[in-house]
């Protein structure tokens, strides 16, 4: 079985470079890409199995990457590198779909330990479908699929999808940020930032309609995390 291709598109030659030799030393097929003109064109071919992606580039912006890519290969996992304080940019990149992020500078032991766990989640797409009910409407968890009750339809991230089936499985008890990114993430939650299942967690109440308030399908449970309580039990 050859070993997971994974696509770097970086401008900055000695952090490309590092990345590429520390995927290489791990068992990884580092492919690389310097930002330039036709990043994109690379970007899209989905020749890997991942990519990582910084957000500020010299010729395209990271973001409209990202956003192409994910309209290209919609089930293709994203990491994107992103400086300390592109806070907003982070969570943008979140809503375009990418699947987690690493902030610079970063260890090699943490973007592995990131790279490492979105791979695991990536074979077990397609997951066996599963409906949630909410007051709005309804989604299939395996597709995405948002249907509302008035005829709108939308569409999930696979990463919301499998947070909201997550929820769902444990529907009435109040899950720990540790443990959606150990679960959902399959990342250590001890000692990692939290702020990424804040920010999903956000942007998955948005597609629904769901208040910001926490007070309707997924609930803000103080001190302890997030509970999903449906319109109906899934």
């Amino acid at each position: 079985m050859r070993p997971n291709r994974i696509l770097v598109i970086e401008d900055d030659a000695p952090i490309r470079q590092g990345i590429a030799d520390a995927l290489r030393f791990h068992g990884f097929q580092p492919l690389e890409a310097d930002g330039g003109a036709d990043s994109l064109e690379r970007a899209v071919r989905g020749d890997y199995d991942l990519l990582l992606l910084d957000l500020v580039l010299p010729a395209r912006d990271g973001l409209e990457i990202l956003q192409e890519v994910h309209k290209a290969l919609p089930t293709l996992p994203v990491i994107i590198l992103t400086a300390r304080g592109e806070e907003a940019d982070r969570v943008r990149g979140l809503r375009l779909g990418a699947d987690d992020y690493v902030v610079k500078p970063f260890s090699v032991h943490e973007l592995l330990a990131r790279v490492e766990a979105v791979l695991r989640r990536s074979p077990e797409r397609p997951k066996p479908a599963g409906e949630v009910r909410f007051a709005g409407g309804t989604v299939d968890t395996a597709s995405g699929r948002v249907t509302h009750a008035d005829g709108r339809e939308g569409q999930l991230t696979v990463l919301e999808a499998d947070l909201l089936r997550y929820l769902a499985l444990n529907a009435g008890r109040a899950v720990s940020r540790e443990e959606l990114l150990g679960r959902v993430w399959h990342l250590p939650g001890r000692g990692l930032e939290t702020r990424t299942v804040d920010m999903h967690v956000a942007r998955l109440r948005e597609k629904l309609g769901d208040p910001s308030d926490g007070s309707g399908l997924i609930r803000t449970v103080r001190g302890q995390g997030y509970q999903l309580i449906p319109a109906e039990a899934p």
